[in-house]
C-alpha cells in the first residue's frame, strides 16, 4: 500500500522527489556502543569504527530533514512496530540533530512536517476497544515523532488481515480508498 501510495501522489504531484527507503528489505544498522561513542564523545575520543557508525546515522539524518512529509508502511509485530523499524527511528532521533535538550527540557527540532503512518496488523486493536489497550504502536509513533517535533500525523489502518480472507479485504479496500484521497490532497 505505501507503494501504491507513493505511486499515486507522484500522479497529482508529478514534480515532487520521492525516496523510497524499504528498512524490511534493507534494514539500517541497530544503535550500538561505537554508535553511542560517535554521538556523544568528543572528536579525540572517536575511532575509525565510531565514525562509521555515526555516519549512517549522519545521512539518516540529513535525508530526513530534507523531506518535505513522510510517509512509512508499518506492519504491526508483536503489538508494536518491527524491530527494523524502530532501528530506523534510533538513527533519526538524535541530540542535536532532531530533538534538543534545553533549559526548559526537550525541544523537537523538525517542525511545520507532516507525516503519515500506513499501519496493518493481523487483528483489530482500535482505540476504546478491549483490544485498544494492546495497541503500543499508534501511541509509540505519535510519541517518537512528536518527541522530535513531527506532530502533524495520519493514520491508515488496515487491520484485521488475519481475521479471515472478507475482513481482509474489506480492510485493505478501506485503507486504499483512503489514499487515494490522501494522494490528492494531503
Amino acid at each position: 500500500m505505501t507503494t501504491k501510495f507513493a505511486q499515486l501522489w507522484a500522479q497529482h504531484h508529478p514534480k515532487d522527489t520521492i525516496l523510497l527507503r524499504d528498512v524490511g528489505h534493507h534494514p539500517v544498522p541497530h544503535v550500538t556502543e561505537p554508535w553511542v561513542v560517535g554521538a556523544f564523545a568528543p572528536p579525540d575520543a572517536q575511532t575509525p569504527e565510531s565514525r562509521a557508525a555515526i555516519a549512517v546515522s549522519d545521512q539518516l539524518v540529513d535525508e530526513f530533514l530534507s523531506a518535505d512529509r513522510y510517509v512509512f508502511g508499518v506492519p504491526m509485530y508483536n503489538l508494536n512496530v518491527p524491530s527494523t523499524f524502530k532501528a530506523y527511528i534510533d538513527q533519526i532521533v538524535r541530540a542535536g540533530k532532531t530533538f534538543a535538550i534545553g533549559p526548559n527540557g526537550y525541544e523537537g527540532l523538525v517542525k511545520d512536517k507532516k507525516a503519515l503512518f500506513i499501519t496493518t496488523s493481523g487483528g483489530s486493536f482500535p482505540p476504546g476497544s478491549p483490544m485498544g489497550a494492546y495497541n503500543f504502536q499508534e501511541p509509540y509513533l505519535r510519541a517518537i515523532f512528536g518527541f522530535i517535533g513531527v506532530t502533524d500525523v495520519l493514520f491508515v489502518v488496515a487491520d484485521s488481515m488475519n481475521q479471515g480472507e472478507d475482513s481482509a479485504k474489506l480492510a485493505r479496500q478501506k485503507a486504499e480508498n483512503n489514499l487515494t484521497e490522501l494522494a490528492a490532497g494531503w
